[in-house]
C-alpha cells in the first residue's frame, strides 16, 4: 500500500489524483501532518509526500530504522514538477515510485541513487538474496575497481561493468585483497568487501508419512541443508507427490520457508531413477522414491540423498527428504521495439533491455536503443538478411545460461525475431515475450481507425512464402471483406505484388475505397495519405511503408480513415443516401 500525505490544497488535489490513478494501490492520509506521517509510516510499504524534502525529511528523521525494513518513500514539491526519491531507492523501491509518479504526473524523477545514476545495477536489486558489504562492494563496482565475480554455477545476471568479472577475463594485474561478488547456494564465510548472492538452485524433496508433525519436516530439512554447507536463502520449492499435496506438515513447512510447494503424480515420478528406492512408498503412494523422485524429476545434481528425520522421542520417522541443485537456466526474452519513436518502446521492453547481459539484434535497431543498455552488455549485431543465424546465436548465449535480449522492431512475433528464435529453442531455457507496437498498429493511429472491425496482415515478400500462398491469401481477404493492411509492399526488385494484390482486392471492392499509406511511421520523416483503390500509385510506395486498403465499409471522414465496427453504419449511410 502507497499512503498519500499532503498539506496544503494544491498538495490534495495531486494526492487525489494519484489515489483516482492507483486505487487499489493507494490510501490517502488526513489530518496533522506529523500524525499522517507517522501513521502511514508504520502501516504502509511506501510513501508519496507533497511536501518539501527538508519538511519530510525532519517528520521522517524519528521513525527510519533501517533500509532492510523503511518503507520508500518518494517526496513531490508544489508545483508537481519533481517526484524526489527520497528515503529507500531500492529495499523501499522508491527509485522505480518515483519514476510511475513521475510518468502519471508528468514530473521530473529525481534519483540520486549512485548505481542508478551511473546505470549500473545494484547489487540488491537483481531479484535474488543478498549477504555481506553490499554498500562497500558497490562502492568499488562504481569506483572502476577490479571487483572478482565468483560464480559457482552460470546464473542469468543483468550486464556488469568491465571491471567486475573472472580475474583471467580481465587485462592487467589484480589485487591481491579485492572485493568479491560471490554467486552460490553454499555458506561460506563472508568477510570485508565481499557480497553473496543467492540464487534459489535447491530443491527440496519431502516425502511424509500422514500426520507429520510441521517442526519435524523443517528440522529435517534444515538439518540436511546445514549439514550440507547449503544455504536456506537459495531454496526455490518444496517437492512431493501429488497424494500428500495437503498433508498439513508439508504445506506449513513450504509455508514457514516462504517456497512454494509444487507437486508430481506417482506415475512421474516412478519413471525417475534414484539410488535409494524403497517399498514403503511404493505401497503407499504408487512410487518406490518420493523425496528423491520428486527433487531429481526437473533434472539436476543430487546434493543431499535420501534422508531421514530424527525424533527427540525415538520414534519411527515420520519425514524424509533429498536435496537437489538444478542448474541455472538461460533466459532469452524476445523484446519488440515498437515502430521506432522512442515513446512506444514499452516500459516492459525497456525493463528487458536493462535486465540483459547480451544483447542480440539488426544493426540498426541495436543503434536506436544502445544508450538503453546497461554498461558492460555485450552486443551482437549483424545486417539485413541474418535473421536465422541471430536467432540461433540468442538461443546459443541463452544456453550458457546469459540472460540474453533478442530484439526485433515492432511487435517481436510479428514478421520478426520470435518465430525464428521459438524454432531453435527448447525447454533448457526461460523464454520471454515482450510484445510492441506493430507497424500496422501505429499506422493505423496515423490514418484513424481503419481497423476499427475484422483486419488482417499480408506480407507481399515472396523470400519465404510462394506467391500462389501469398496470392491466394489475399484472394480470400478480398472475398471475406477484410480490410487489408500490406507489410513489405514493393522493393527495387520485386514492384508487380502490390498492383497485383490491389488488382485482386479491386475485385470486391470499389475503386473509391479508402487506401491509407503510411510510410516510416512514428519516425522523424514519417508521412501519411489517405487516397483510393483506384487512385494509389505503386511507384510511391517502398519498404518502408505500410499499405491498408479499406473494405466495403470503410470510409473517409475528415480526412481520417475510417472502419465501422459493425455494418448498420454503411446501411443507414445508404439509407440517407436515398
Amino acid at each position: 500500500m502507497i499512503g498519500l500525505i499532503s498539506a496544503t490544497a494544491a498538495g490534495a488535489v495531486a494526492a487525489q489524483r494519484l489515489a483516482s490513478a492507483w486505487p487499489e494501490r493507494t490510501r490517502v492520509y488526513e489530518g496533522p501532518v506529523r500524525d499522517a506521517v507517522g501513521r502511514a509510516f508504520g502501516e504502509c510499504e511506501q510513501l508519496v509526500c507533497f511536501l518539501a524534502t527538508g519538511a519530510t525529511v525532519r517528520l521522517l528523521a524519528p521513525l527510519l530504522g533501517d533500509k532492510a525494513s523503511d518503507p520508500g518513500v518518494v517526496c513531490v514539491d508544489e508545483g508537481g514538477r519533481f517526484a524526489v526519491s527520497l528515503v529507500g531507492g531500492h529495499g523501499g523501491g522508491a527509485n522505480e515510485l518515483a519514476r510511475e509518479v513521475g510518468e502519471l504526473m508528468g514530473a521530473e524523477p529525481v534519483v540520486t541513487t549512485a548505481t542508478d545514476a551511473m546505470g549500473v545495477p545494484g547489487l540488491d536489486t537483481l531479484g535474488v538474496p543478498v549477504e555481506g558489504d553490499v554498500a562497500g562492494v558497490s562502492r568499488a563496482v562504481l569506483d572502476g575497481e577490479a571487483v572478482e565475480l565468483d560464480l559457482e554455477f552460470s546464473w542469468p545476471l543483468p550486464a556488469l561493468p568491465s571491471n567486475v568479472g573472472r580475474p583471467a577475463a580481465r587485462q592487467g594485474s589484480v589485487p591481491q585483497q579485492e572485493p568479491v561478488i560471490h554467486v552460490t547456494d553454499r555458506l561460506l564465510d563472508i568477510g570485508q568487501a565481499q557480497v553473496v548472492l543467492r540464487p534459489p538452485s535447491l530443491v527440496v524433496g519431502v516425502g511424509a508419512s500422514k500426520g507429520a508433525p510441521t517442526d519435524e519436516i523443517l528440522g529435517l530439512v534444515h538439518a540436511a541443508l546445514r549439514d550440507a554447507g547449503l544455504s536456506p536463502k537459495s531454496l526455490a520449492e518444496i517437492v512431493t507427490v501429488d497424494a500428500k499435496a495437503d498433508e498439513p506438515g508439508i504445506v506449513q513447512a513450504a509455508e514457514s520457508l516462504g517456497v512454494p510447494l509444487v507437486t508430481y503424480s506417482a506415475d512421474e515420478l516412478a519413471a525417475v531413477e534414484v539410488p535409494n528406492p524403497s517399498d514403503a512408498p511404493l505401497a503407499a503412494v504408487g512410487t518406490p522414491s518420493v523425496a528423491e523422485a520428486a527433487a531429481l524429476v526437473r533434472g539436476g545434481e543430487l546434493l543431499v540423498p535420501k534422508r531421514k528425520s530424527e525424533r527427540a522421542d525415538g520414534k519411527a520417522a515420520m519425514a524424509t527428504c533429498a536435496v537437489v541443485r538444478r542448474p541455472g537456466r538461460g533466459r532469452l526474452a524476445v523484446v519488440g521495439l515498437g515502430p521506432g519513436a522512442r515513446d512506444l518502446l514499452t516500459p516492459r521492453a525497456k525493463a528487458e533491455l536493462r535486465s540483459a547481459s547480451v544483447l542480440v539484434g539488426l544493426d540498426q535497431y541495436v543503434d536506436q536503443i544502445r544508450d538503453l543498455l546497461r554498461p558492460g552488455t555485450r552486443v551482437l549485431e549483424s545486417g539485413l538478411g541474418a535473421e536465422e543465424e541471430r536467432a540461433r546465436t540468442a538461443v546459443a548465449e541463452a544456453r550458457k545460461g546469459q540472460a540474453v535480449a533478442l530484439i526485433g522492431s515492432g511487435d517481436a512475433g510479428v514478421y520478426a525475431m520470435a518465430s525464428p528464435a521459438l524454432a531453435e529453442a527448447s525447454d533448457d531455457i526461460d523464454v520471454i515475450g515482450v510484445p510492441g507496437v506493430t507497424a500496422a498498429l501505429a499506422a493505423a493511429a496515423i490514418l484513424g481507425a481503419p481497423l476499427g472491425h475484422d483486419h488482417v496482415s499480408i506480407s507481399l515478400s515472396d523470400l519465404h512464402t510462394p506467391w500462389e500462398v501469398i496470392e491466394r491469401r489475399v484472394r480470400a481477404a478480398a472475398e471475406a471483406d477484410i480490410v487489408v493492411t500490406f507489410y513489405n509492399p514493393r522493393s527495387r526488385g520485386r514492384d508487380w505484388q502490390l498492383p497485383k494484390a490491389l488488382a485482386i482486392l479491386g475485385e470486391h471492392r470499389e475503386p473509391t475505397t479508402p487506401v491509407g499509406v503510411v510510410r516510416q511511421a512514428s519516425r522523424p520523416d514519417e508521412s501519411a495519405r489517405v487516397t483510393t483503390l483506384a487512385a494509389l500509385d505503386p511507384a510511391t510506395v517502398d519498404m518502408m511503408t505500410v499499405v491498408t486498403v479499406g473494405n466495403t465499409a470503410t470510409r473517409e471522414i475528415a480526412g481520417r480513415m475510417v472502419t465501422p465496427r459493425g455494418y448498420r453504419w454503411q446501411e443507414s449511410a445508404q439509407e440517407e443516401s436515398e
